[in-house]
């Protein structure tokens, strides 16, 4: 299965896309960026997903190409039971090495089971492992700012104290996502700047990009930017 995979990968190359992503996921060596596009590889997995031997698959960690690992996230997204898809997620998530990957993995069955999953969350938020991290954020970012939203979960990510750049951004994506999602609730981490200058500034800047967010909140937000 493996050997075919990576067969197919290569089929699917794209070497104009491999040199632009190379400059994108600068975490990954060049030599292990295939350069299959993301629609190529959703719909590779859809089809790998299907197969008998998947799961062979899914237990070849760590894979050597950036592209398998896509293609493992993407597949893994698809999987409908939740205790195996968060026993798998937990095995995948030590093994990725980029921000888009990291980004890519988001299993729709969390949907329906947020409260089983939100455990799982409170643990990675406060690994060492900067895409674990990264990853909780990002699940908190997705689920957790609507109907679910609790001050608490923000509370969680202003906690999280990084030199790593992947896991600040990820911060001020997560807040400029809450701002305009549960404004008067996050406004406070703003105005009291919770969050290091980096990426308080970072989230005032996403925030005020986005349609979002009304030009009365804009101004004001631009108001409370670090001063360098």
């Amino acid at each position: 299965m493996n050997e075919e995979i990576i067969k197919k990968l290569f089929e699917l190359q794209d070497k104009g896309y491999r040199d632009f992503h190379m400059k994108l996921v600068t975490t990954v060596e060049p030599e292990r960026i295939i350069g299959v596009r993301t629609p190529e590889l959703r719909k590779l997995a859809k089809q790998t997903a299907k197969q008998a031997g998947v799961q062979a698959f899914i237990d070849s960690l760590p894979h050597y190409y950036f592209d398998e690992n896509q293609l493992h996230a993407f597949i893994l997204s698809e999987e409908k039971d939740f205790s195996k898809c968060i026993t798998e997620t937990e095995r995948f998530l030590p093994y990725i090495d980029n921000w888009a990957t990291c980004d890519q993995l988001s299993p729709k069955v969390f949907k329906k089971h947020k409260d089983e999953l939100l455990p799982y969350i409170q643990r990675w938020i406060v690994s060492d492992d900067t895409y674990t991290v990264r990853f909780a954020i990002g699940m908190l970012m997705q689920h957790f700012l609507d109907d679910s939203f609790n001050i608490k979960y923000p509370e969680m990510v202003a906690a999280v104290k990084s030199e790593e750049y992947y896991i600040n951004m990820m911060v001020a994506w997560y807040f400029a996502t809450a701002l305009a999602k549960q404004y008067d609730s996050i406004i406070p981490f703003i105005e009291n700047r919770r969050l290091s200058d980096w990426a308080h500034n970072k989230a005032i800047q996403k925030s005020v990009e986005s349609y979002r967010i009304t030009p009365e909140q804009k101004a004001y937000l631009r108001s409370l930017k670090t001063k360098k």
